[in-house]
């Protein structure tokens, strides 16, 4: 791919200036004959709701100023789009800023937009069919200051015939090898089965090749890759890197499967830094397997998590070179090893029965939820045919999942929904609705997954690496743009840290929990606080009952006379303790604005501390910082465990009060004059002796306030 490059003011705009070749929309014979800078749809982003077309809005039809909340959103709903009118797209000309080197413009086309170049193909290659016609469909996205992105530019029209929907999982930007199917196809292939037999599995157990999502020669393609998985050439570079990172870098842990390699074992690495930021915000992971498709040049999975401006946070990465379920299992027990064996709180996956399965087997006590994301785009594929006849049942089925805001209303809708369109014999629906406590909001509401707000959930997974990594990314790109991202995720938290402190938010009441919050969290934390507040004006609260220690309250949005839509609130006085069903403090670790109108009432006017996640807060990296970085021994020593452990409970102690943080500061300086001297010692001890015996040392703790 050659790129033209075009200066305009600040920004640089680069063409795709292509080969002359295009994809090859239903000549499935051959698969590879397309850009490879077409990067695959990212597979978990969602719409923005300012501007978005409200769910009763059944035809999903794009439109000049709708937001997203990313350009991979963007690019997602318009192939979601194309894939119900019947057509392919692409990714096109995109503007980069001169300051920073995002991309802030967007344009993605109809595949068969523009025209063959003369001369471009090689005449020893076969001849193609010519599949670039000229056509004009398109969509632009720019970024605005807000942070979405809008749509500048839209054209409907094409000059082509639309492709029907029995023909459409052909198109290119629609076919895709899940991770089921992945896992499916290695262990049919294991067995000894050829393409033409998987494929007939994969019909018969799709129930169709309507169904599958990618044609005969995506399988064989997989299968010869698979057969050949390997880092290749780039493999050295990779283990050379992480030599270097491991020497310059104390705390940086990295581990390969089989310990050999010339092995094709999975290989994990993380930086001290991520294993620093998971002691702080390691109550939620997401285990992003976006890049796991056959689309992209390299398997690579990182784990991440949200930091407490609500960014992305980076815990680890892995190069997936085995997707066995013991490769799987052993992967999460090497990332838990790394982080000192402390499970998180919720995890988020994609829905693949093999990573089930590993994560069961190493986080049983961690509540595990699937990308809602990837089950929607699977529903796609398995539902195709029904979404062809049926144009309204994607968006009947997002409401049923989105909107509903109680079990007995999911349930109700759920049934509805299948009664209507004649699904009661689905397979693949009757599987997810059995699976419905793992994907489906209503079911997760008791459980923190650090998101803002319910509907949110697993629509967008957390991409650390939104931006840097897509589909023609190799193996040699791939370390510099993980350096990149790594960078520039750094320098956003630190200008979020700069705002927060410099920045002083605009206080919207004359509430003392306003001013409270406001010097507590973070400023994009508050931003959410503020909003919940603001909104209890608008929320009047019912005394339901009044018996004992506990009160019950109903809260209504005001004019609202739907009952089954107000939240019931139990409030105990004497604790400032309250459970409101709407669950958010429990999910997102705010309190939502029902809980917050009953403390207008009864009057509570500052937030009680139970309330206050220190993990959203300013100083939620302060405190006591154990860096394994500076520790001489093994993390699994018992000499460590022990004391960290007691250093954890004196420092807790010591900052009660002025006189114990006084008392405690002055037994510390005492006791690392006697580790100094102890170590002195033993240093000459063993010069007299002179044995070859090493003795692992061990740092002061360093302690942060």
């Amino acid at each position: 791919m050659q790129l033209g490059l075009l200066s305009i003011d600040n920004e640089v705009v680069e063409f795709d200036m292509g080969s002359g070749e295009e994809d090859t929309g239903l000549d499935s014979e051959h698969p590879d004959d397309y850009d490879e800078s077409n990067e695959e749809m990212a597979e978990n982003s969602s719409v923005s709701r300012d501007n978005s077309p409200p769910c009763g809005d059944l035809n999903l039809e794009p439109f000049e100023g709708m937001e997203f909340d990313s350009e991979q959103a963007a690019r997602i709903f318009y192939n979601s789009y194309a894939r119900r009118i019947g057509f392919s797209t692409r990714v096109s000309v995109y503007q980069r800023s001169r300051r920073d080197g995002s991309i802030i413009c967007r344009q993605i086309v109809c595949s068969r937009e523009g025209f063959r170049r003369e001369g471009s193909e090689n005449r020893s290659k076969r001849q193609r069919t010519i599949t670039r016609v000229g056509c004009k469909a398109q969509i632009t996205v720019k970024k605005q200051t807000s942070g979405k992105w809008a749509v500048s530019k839209l054209i409907k029209e094409h000059n082509h015939e639309l492709v029907p929907p029995d023909k459409v999982h052909c198109l290119r930007s629609h076919r895709h090898v899940s991770g089921p199917a992945r896992s499916l196809i290695d262990t049919l292939q294991a067995a000894g089965m050829g393409p033409s037999g998987v494929m007939s599995v994969l019909i018969r157990e799709s129930g169709g090749i309507n169904n599958v999502g990618f044609t005969k020669v995506d399988c064989q393609n997989y299968m010869s890759s698979s057969r050949q998985r390997t880092l290749g050439s780039g493999g050295q570079l990779v283990f050379d890197y992480l030599k270097q990172m491991q020497a310059e870098d104390s705390g940086f842990f990295y581990a390969i499967q089989d310990d050999s390699e010339n092995s094709n074992g999975n290989i994990f690495w993380v930086d001290s830094n991520s294993r620093t930021n998971y002691k702080y915000f390691g109550d939620t992971v997401t285990f992003d397997t976006t890049y796991r498709t056959n689309r992209y040049r390299v398997p690579f999975a990182p784990f991440t998590g949200w930091n407490h401006h609500g960014q992305p946070v980076l815990f680890g990465c892995a190069l997936l070179l085995n997707e066995s379920e013991s490769s799987f299992v052993w992967l999460f027990q090497t990332w838990l090893t790394a982080m000192e064996n402390h499970h998180p709180v919720s995890i988020t996956t994609d829905q693949d029965r093999i990573i089930r399965g590993a994560v069961a087997q190493v986080f049983p006590g961690t509540r595990h939820r699937f990308c809602k994301w990837n089950v929607f785009r699977e529903a796609q594929e398995k539902l195709s045919h029904v979404y062809g006849t049926y144009p309204t049942l994607e968006v009947e089925l997002q409401r049923t999942i989105n909107l509903t805001e109680t079990v007995a209303e999911f349930e109700s809708s759920w049934n509805s929904l299948l009664l209507r369109y004649n699904l009661l014999d689905s397979d693949w629906l009757r599987l997810m609705y059995d699976a419905r406590h793992q994907w489906v909001p209503v079911y997760l509401r008791d459980t923190f997954f650090g998101e803002m707000s319910i509907n949110q959930g697993s629509d967008s997974i957390n991409s650390f690496f939104d931006g840097f990594i897509n589909a023609s990314t190799n193996i040699h790109v791939l370390i510099k743009q993980y350096e990149r991202a790594v960078a520039s995720r750094y320098e956003k938290e630190v200008k979020a840290d700069y705002d927060t402190i410099n920045n002083a938010p605009f206080l919207k009441t004359p509430s003392p929990m306003e001013k409270q919050a406001a010097g507590l969290y973070t400023r994009k934390i508050f931003m959410k606080f503020q909003e919940e507040l603001v909104e209890t004006l608008a929320n009047p609260v019912t005394l339901i009952d009044d018996i004992g220690e506990q009160t019950t309250y109903r809260v209504a949005k005001f004019g609202e006379d739907d009952k089954a839509k107000a939240h019931l609130i139990r409030f105990n006085v004497f604790e400032k303790k309250a459970w409101c069903s709407c669950q958010m403090f429990e999910f997102a670790g705010i309190v939502c604005r029902h809980i917050l109108a009953v403390f207008r009432v009864t009057n509570v006017l500052t937030l009680p501390s139970h309330y206050i996640l220190k993990r959203w807060t300013r100083s939620a990296k302060s405190g006591v910082v154990l860096d394994v970085r500076i520790l001489g021994l093994p993390n699994n020593s018992q000499e460590y465990d022990n004391l960290r452990r007691l250093a954890v409970k004196y420092v807790e102690e010591g900052a009660e009060s002025t006189h114990l943080y006084n008392v405690a500061m002055a037994a510390l300086h005492e006791a690392s004059d006697k580790v100094a001297a102890a170590k002195k010692q033993g240093a000459e001890r063993r010069v007299h002796v002179g044995s070859g015996h090493r003795l692992q040392s061990c740092s002061v703790v360093s302690l942060y306030f």
